[in-house]
């Protein structure tokens, strides 16, 4: 089990740029992302263009906490990403904000949950548990699941936790993983 060392709880320059380089890069294909969006909805698959295509947009949070540690880590990078986002002219425009700060705190509570103790697989499965959870609930409300039968709830709320887990949760572990055995991350 990985835990936060006390003395590296402060935010560094370092962390700040790695922040930073993780927001730009995750923005530019969250945007990117948004055509593989639009081609499924585009299809009889339509009701489930958002919750399959979802956990790439949660990707930026989880990935920024593992590498840095840090607690906040989450909702910073993904609040920063979904701006990069937005000043890409996204087409969701300002609502990138909303819902990258509730897609942060939703997998930054994962970690919250360790009591910022765990920054891998533990941490990282109850972080896409916790988003797959919350944005789900946001989505009853803000999306219009609130009107749909209880067995496509069902089923859309499964294809969200597979997004989320394998994207979110199983690539970013790799990502990770990779970033370690480079050395570029130490």
């Amino acid at each position: 089990m990985q835990t936060v060392d006390q003395n590296k709880k402060a935010w560094s320059l370092r962390d700040v740029i790695l922040l930073a380089i993780i927001a730009i890069f995750f923005g530019i294909i969250y945007q990117l992302w948004g055509y593989a969006y639009y081609v499924l909805a585009a299809t009889p698959l339509k009701v489930y263009a958002n919750d399959a295509t979802l956990g790439v947009w949660i990707m930026a949070g989880p990935l920024a906490a593992i590498i840095l540690k840090k607690a906040g880590a989450s909702v910073i990078g993904e609040l920063l990403a979904a701006t990069v986002e937005m000043l890409l002219f996204s087409s969701w425009g300002a609502a990138n904000l909303i819902s990258g700060l509730i897609q942060g705190i939703a997998s930054e509570l994962g970690f919250t949950l360790t009591g910022y103790k765990n920054w891998d697989k533990l941490g990282l499965l109850l972080a896409t548990i916790t988003a797959t959870i919350i944005t789900f609930g946001w989505d009853l409300f803000q999306s219009g699941y609130a009107d749909y039968k209880f067995g496509l709830l069902v089923t859309l709320f499964i294809v969200r936790l597979i997004s989320i887990g394998f994207f979110a949760g199983i690539l970013v572990y790799l990502i990770k993983t990779l970033l370690d055995k480079s050395g570029l991350i130490k």
